[in-house]
């Protein structure tokens, strides 16, 4: 009869699908399966990227009726599932500043593990809930295009079963199916860029105007975020630490860029809608500023791993 520590280890079948959906999403597909699927990946992770700059504390929008206060309200003024709209009029609306940071930390994390590629197929159940959300608060509203929901929805759920972790991602590298230095070399050379342009952007009459300098631009619904001078150094400072983690498999770098960037847009947070940001950013720049600290300590935990294919 076998002793205790010899016995195999048996699995709860309740928590079957939460194993499922905490896994790396990186099941063996073809290549060009998993490059598409983590192209849209990428892409639904730079859309809530761009959109998380107008969630704004402390009231958002509630005494301007302005932002997400304002697009929440239709739910009640152009209603599309009533049950809801009573729910958002009696409970939403009343504490819009605790759903407010709720939805901001939402679409935060998703921007965040959505481009980073972490926990896939988690982040993109909750893009799911998140997606369905907007679309029945805001659907029927003035010059909206009820559809954009129903891609937003089905977009997410492409993702959730799909391997869109397996390429360019975080899941990869904890599968050890792909490389952290491919990770590591695109996103720390993409803030360091970042962080130059910024650099340049404020050199004029003042470099530490809380705005911010804009790397993206509301015609094609893209940003990385606004940064002043410090706020591009911060970047320049993190990127490069990235890059040189990545590069030497110095763990301590990768921690320490991880400590700048979670730092930045912690000092962001606490300060926008309140005060006059030190670093000239919004909450997309804090978004970033997140993503690029996942990426750094992915690379400081685990710089050694490898995978020839990627």
């Amino acid at each position: 009869m076998p002793d205790a520590t010899t016995r195999p280890r048996t699995r709860t079948p309740g928590l079957a699908p939460l194993r499922w959906l905490l896994a790396p999403a990186t099941d063996p597909v073809p290549r060009q399966q998993a490059v598409a699927a983590a192209f849209l990946r990428i892409l639904l992770g730079l859309m809530w990227l761009y959109n998380v700059s107008w969630k704004r504390p402390p009231d958002f929008g509630e005494d301007t009726n302005t932002g997400l206060y304002k697009f929440t309200a239709f739910a009640v003024n152009d209603p599309v599932f009533p049950p809801y709209s009573w729910i958002v009029e009696h409970a939403v609306l009343p504490n819009i500043e605790v759903f407010g940071w709720g939805v901001l930390i939402a679409e935060t994390a998703l921007a965040v593990l959505l481009l980073t590629g972490a926990w896939v197929r988690a982040v993109a159940l909750l893009g799911i809930a998140q997606s369905l959300a907007i679309g029945l608060s805001v659907a029927y509203g003035p010059h909206e295009w009820p559809w954009a929901y129903w891609l937003m929805i089905g977009g997410h759920v492409v993702i959730l079963f799909s391997s869109a972790g397996r390429v360019f991602a975080v899941d990869a590298v904890r599968s050890r199916t792909g490389s952290v230095r491919g990770l590591g070399l695109v996103w720390g050379a993409v803030a360091v860029v970042a962080g130059a342009v910024t650099v340049a952007g404020t050199a004029g009459d003042d470099p530490l105007d809380p705005r911010g300098y804009i790397l993206g631009s509301a015609d094609p619904s893209l940003s990385l975020g606004a940064y002043n001078l410090v706020g591009g150094l911060v970047l320049l400072v993190g990127g490069a630490l990235v890059l040189v983690a990545t590069l030497g498999r110095l763990a301590f770098l990768g921690w320490a860029a991880a400590v700048v960037g979670v730092g930045a847009a912690l000092s962001l947070y606490a300060q926008i809608g309140f005060t006059e940001p030190s670093l000239g950013g919004n909450a997309t720049s804090a978004a970033f500023l997140l993503t690029l600290a996942v990426v750094a300590g992915t690379v400081a935990a685990a710089p050694g791993r490898a995978s020839p294919r990627d």
